[in-house]
């Protein structure tokens, strides 16, 4: 499941294939920018902000978005594409590399004020400077949110960007909170402070791992695992689904003896 931390890795793979090469061909393979070429413009660079990926692409800025299956790739010469070919939504070919987009939920080229003013609606990057400031506007957002369950504000990219489903219910089972606990209820400042630390573990890895432990079946205290024994004491963990509103629910797993 894409979050922060795949976004982030993605961004450096595509970062150190394609940046400072001047891309051969284009292929746009959505309506909307059928008809775009960018080829002879050169490539500066892949940067994520939360779920989100830039290609910066002479004065443009390529933005994608990944959702559940979108994937974007490095493909070099003689390579087989992993996924089939129907399924690219974007192809940007250099000499030596290709960078194939697939399964893509969403794509547009943003100026750089269009861009900007996308940042600027979500929360701070979980996997950016994250600055004392950083920290205070997404306590604010918080705030704002205090009567929403903690599992479901920290969902919510205005408040902060990067954490998904995989963070959120993590950070409910270290928090000691079940996840339908309101987020005034909750110390916001460790909430932050937790699943940043958590993203940041983890960006470097593809193992994802919130236990410390890297081993399949060990990773994680509670993702994954309903029905199974909690880790700590020993208590079958309950599943359910939880959202802000009907059609955006998503599936929690807690403990309910260590998450009160």
């Amino acid at each position: 499941m894409p979050e922060g931390d795949n976004v982030f890795r993605t961004a450096k793979r595509q970062h150190a294939a394609l940046a400072g090469k001047v891309l051969d061909a284009t292929d746009f393979r959505v309506p909307t920018l059928a008809t775009v070429d960018l080829s002879g413009q050169r490539l500066h660079a892949v940067t994520s902000y939360g779920k989100h990926l830039f290609h910066r692409i002479g004065d443009w800025n390529l933005h994608s978005h990944l959702r559940m299956e979108g994937a974007w790739v490095e493909v070099w010469p003689g390579e087989r594409w992993p996924r089939q070919v129907y399924r690219a939504r974007v192809v940007l070919r250099a000499a030596s590399v290709a960078g194939v987009g697939f399964d893509l939920a969403e794509v547009a080229l943003m100026t750089d004020a269009e861009a900007a003013a996308l940042r600027d609606r979500l929360g701070p990057d979980l996997l950016g400077e994250w600055t004392d400031a950083d920290v205070e506007l997404a306590l604010q957002r918080l705030e704002a949110h205090s009567d929403t369950p903690i599992f479901t504000a920290m969902l919510d990219q205005t408040v902060v960007a990067g954490a998904g489903n995989v963070y959120a219910n993590e950070l409910c089972f270290l928090l000691g909170v079940a996840p339908a606990r309101p987020a005034g209820e909750v110390d916001g400042r460790r909430a932050l402070d937790l699943v940043h630390r958590m993203l940041v573990a983890n960006r470097d890895r593809d193992a994802r791992s919130t236990t410390g432990d890297l081993r399949r079946g060990k990773r994680t205290w509670v993702y994954g695992r309903a029905g199974q024994a909690c880790r700590r004491c020993g208590t079958l963990l309950q599943g359910a689904s939880l959202g802000a509103r009907a059609g955006e629910e998503r599936s929690v797993t807690w403990c309910p003896h260590c998450q009160r």
